[in-house]
């Protein structure tokens, strides 16, 4: 059996090394998604389930004043036209 120069095995190597930098870095761009949905899950199941202060007020107030600065597309900041809106004073049913 002839054996393969060293040349031929090099390039081997190099094409091995391109292919598992590859799926590498495939993998932690799907771990760096997985972690933005599921922090961006957590952040909507507290805007609607949330029971403490900061959950009811603070995060509404937080989230209005930082995305708008955040999005560099207006198609961005569309998905989140009902976090960003203000919310309507609520309206005493006591009646004057």
């Amino acid at each position: 059996m002839a054996r393969r120069s060293i040349a031929d095995r090099l390039a081997q190597l190099e094409a091995q090394r391109k292919t598992l930098v590859s799926k590498l870095s495939k993998q932690e761009r799907a771990r760096d998604t997985r972690r933005k949905v599921l922090l961006g899950a957590f952040i909507l199941h507290r805007l609607e389930k949330g029971q403490d202060a900061f959950s009811k007020d603070g995060l509404h107030d937080w989230l209005r004043r930082e995305l708008p600065g955040f999005f560099a597309r207006d198609d961005d900041a569309a998905l989140f036209d009902d976090l960003l809106k203000k919310p309507a004073p609520e309206k005493s049913e006591g009646g004057a």
